[in-house]
């Protein structure tokens, strides 16, 4: 039941039968009032003085006398310029109650975008480098974005553009053929493959020619060069297979591994597209479209020896993905710090004549550090994300062998808890906020985190099995008391709460409300007897238990977070 569009359109039928006055949009104006004392809604009529003419607390009153109560409003009381709307608490519970139970594992869930593609651009790994925490972010956005835009209706196109094209791979095999070996290699796989880069950098600090052999292997690739390629390839599928492993503990999936060196035979379109149009002019020797009338620096598409840049393969990706994929919208999640590189090319695109520019998006989210330093790999400043997950996961079946020792599959329910935590720490703030990475924060096990969201779900899961099946019909009058209705609206919240999160790209709003749901729960566990005498009460309560348990595990699935039903 929608209560806010049920109290406007009794507000709008008031004032019309109050003042012969039509006035529309009230829900937007409705509020929770920080005190339930004050009722469950409230509506300020300082946003009719002026239409009305009048001081709101004289419009107020004479609404108040207007508006009947119902079998959803049990009444309603004026307060200064407030309307104040009390519900009808049982029927509100039962209401609740009944949509979660008939939704199912799909209450919240929608067919908004039925008809609808969007891709999302996440994760975007470096070949011939491991997986670090500095991606962490940008896979796990990425992938809560693509569960939340799926739970809607939309068709999601997952996307992982490697970055498998660049200077970087020239020095790599030139350090390779200089000091590696391919049994070497073939053992330590991408931890060796780093070792060699890293080696690189400090020889050419004293010998700067190393330089130049790197530029060389460069070109060789550029031109198609067997060796080149083959080693080239080899790098990349040794990346593949060990960010595999990663992708899978992580429960994250893509539907096109497409990288930069996909778009190699594609840049031409770009270039002749911005010809044609007239939108290239020569500057220093290279091609750019100039920006200055919207106060940006000029968008590089050429460099001065006529190499690509990344604005010119990003508008050749964008271009294939519209034809491949006719999408409705096109995300990027990205580091915020490219935000000028987004907004340069998604207005080339612009002023190329597509109107679906306006369907792209940059997902910027901050950056993360390690310990209080930024990431380099250059240095071996790093943490690999598979480390951060094993450790997570030990610590994990530490705490289990500590406090349940009996517990069956410790194992694997450690695994589910220590990664889940780490989930949680990255998605638990606004996409935007850096992140300083520290061992102890976020491995912690206590206050509003994946563990401790993940244990009222098993505390539910627990209550909901030594309740057995309920037969008596519930007393929905037996859960008007605070804490039941304040686990109500929570759960009545979380539908809204997930739109919320896709209208703003923002995940970290529906590991919030898993918190919030949790403590709500809890409050209600300890303050009341669930499996009580009476059975209609019993009933009643149980049923509110089974909501909560779905809730919790609906919003943590959307996460990428599982849900034990032990702990």
């Amino acid at each position: 039941m929608n209560y806010p569009a049920h109290i406007a359109q009794k507000i709008a039928k008031c004032i019309w039968e109050t003042y012969a006055t039509q006035v529309d949009g009230l829900e937007e104006y409705l509020e929770t009032p920080p005190n339930p004392d004050l009722g469950d809604f409230a509506f300020p009529c300082f946003r009719l003085s002026k239409s009305l003419r009048m001081a709101p607390p004289k419009i107020a009153a004479s609404l108040c006398e207007g508006l009947q109560p119902d079998a959803l409003i049990q009444r309603v009381e004026c307060v200064g310029g407030y309307l104040n709307f009390f519900l009808n608490k049982s029927s509100y519970a039962a209401q609740v109650l009944d949509a979660i139970r008939l939704a199912g594992d799909r209450y919240g869930a929608g067919e908004e975008g039925k008809g609808k593609t969007v891709c999302i651009d996440y994760s975007s790994i470096n070949i011939a480098k491991r997986f670090h925490i500095g991606h962490l972010s940008a896979t796990m956005i990425g992938s809560a974005l693509y569960k939340m835009y799926g739970y809607l209706g939309y068709r999601c196109v997952g996307i992982n553009h490697l970055g498998d094209w660049g200077t970087q791979f020239d020095k790599m095999i030139a350090a390779y053929l200089k000091w590696g070996s391919k049994d070497e290699v073939e053992q330590g796989g991408v931890d060796e493959l780093v070792k060699l880069y890293v080696r690189f950098h400090k020889e050419a600090e004293t010998d700067p020619s190393l330089e130049d052999e790197g530029r060389a292997w460069f070109k060789k690739i550029e031109e198609g060069d067997e060796t080149a390629l083959s080693i080239f390839n080899w790098f990349k599928e040794l990346t593949l297979k060990d960010a595999a492993r990663v992708y899978e503990t992580l429960g994250v999936q893509f539907d096109s591994y497409a990288g930069e060196s996909f778009y190699n035979d594609k840049m031409g379109r770009v270039i002749d597209e911005l010809k044609a149009k007239n939108l290239l002019e020569q500057s220093q020797g290279a091609y750019v479209v100039n920006l200055d009338e919207y106060k940006m620096p000029p968008c590089l598409i050429l460099k001065s020896d006529g190499a690509t840049l990344y604005a010119t393969r990003d508008i050749a990706a964008a271009l294939y993905r519209k034809d491949t994929y006719d999408f409705d919208k096109c995300l990027y999640v990205v580091a915020y710090q490219q935000d000028l590189h987004f907004r340069q090319w998604f207005k080339v695109i612009e002023l190329m004549g597509y109107p679906w520019a306006k369907d792209l998006e940059h997902v910027a989210f901050g950056m993360i550090s390690y310990e209080g330093k930024a990431l380099a790999t250059r240095s071996g400043h790093v943490l690999y994300l598979e480390d951060l997950l094993t450790k997570a996961v030990e610590k994990a079946l530490e705490i289990i062998e500590q406090k349940s020792p009996e517990l069956e599959n410790k194992e694997e329910i450690a695994k589910q808890v220590g990664i889940g935590a780490v989930i949680f720490f990255d998605l638990f703030n606004s996409r935007i906020k850096d992140i300083d990475f520290y061992w102890d924060r976020a491995l912690n096990f206590d206050g509003e985190t994946g563990p401790y969201v993940q244990y009222t779900h098993a505390r539910c899961c627990s209550v909901l099995r030594k309740a057995g099946e309920q037969t008596a019909q519930p007393d929905y009058a037996s859960l008007e008391d605070p804490q039941a209705q304040a686990l109500l609206r929570a759960l009545d919240e979380l539908p809204s709460v997930i739109r919320e999160a896709v209208r703003r790209n923002e995940p970290y709003l529906v590991t919030r409300h898993c918190v919030e749901m949790a403590q709500c729960y809890n409050r209600f566990y300890y303050e009341h007897q669930i499996l009580t005498d009476d059975p209609a009460v019993r009933a009643a309560r149980v049923a509110l238990t089974d909501a909560a348990r779905r809730c919790i595990a609906i919003g943590l699935r959307l996460l990428g977070i599982q849900a034990p039903e032990r702990m």
